[in-house]
């Protein structure tokens, strides 16, 4: 979570060690890390976003989601703590309009208790995401998997149906919100299974 350059950089260090095939699969802001630390990668034999972004060369990640409810006033939506060459920043929980708080913005479709937990664990995001830009694609030559949450308010669904189509993704939908790893957890191994079905 500090930021595409970074991010990549780590995962990418962690692929080179691996010598078997690898079906790499990421959630949300997770995509955009994977596009960039996959490129030119041999042993990765499929990407698989969920409820992600699947940026192209120069993309920024809040340019790719108009609509999307983390994209007001940052000052409604986000608790900033200053770092060292930027900012921490944490989802409010609260609603503060037109801000819908956490439940409804990123936890729609999960139960109470379980968004509780998400909202008392997140982890930060370093102000870096928000600026640095998008890298050579790995989709370009890696097959992709796309599975899109109908009702998400972060990557709203026809972005993400956008991207997946700019990917060439194979295309799945599921009726559920940005977490749909946690409310619907068979449609996400249903997809990486057709990944890994589809290496052999």
């Amino acid at each position: 979570m500090r930021g595409p350059i970074e991010d990549s950089a780590y995962i990418r260090s962690f692929l080179e060690t691996i010598q078997g095939p690898i079906v790499l699969a990421a959630h949300s802001y997770g995509g955009f890390v994977i596009t960039n630390a996959a490129t030119g990668l041999s042993n990765v034999k499929a990407l698989v976003y969920i409820d992600a972004f699947i940026p192209d060369e120069g993309d920024g990640l809040f340019e790719l989601v108009p609509g999307s409810c983390l994209g007001l006033d940052p000052a409604k939506v986000f608790k900033t703590v200053p770092v060292a060459g930027g900012a921490d920043l944490y989802l409010q929980i609260a609603p503060n309009p037109p801000y819908p708080g956490i439940a409804e913005c990123f936890a729609n479709g999960v139960d109470p208790e379980t968004t509780a937990l998400v909202a008392a664990t997140q982890r930060p995001a370093f102000s870096n995401q928000a600026s640095e830009k998008s890298g050579p694609p790995a989709w370009k030559t890696i097959p992709s998997w796309s599975l899109i949450g109908t009702e998400d308010h972060v990557v709203p669904a026809d972005r993400q149906e956008f991207m997946s189509k700019r990917a060439n993704a194979t295309i799945e939908t599921v009726n559920a919100g940005h977490l749909s790893l946690i409310s619907r957890p068979e449609a996400v191994t249903k997809v990486i299974e057709a990944a890994i079905a589809a290496m052999s």
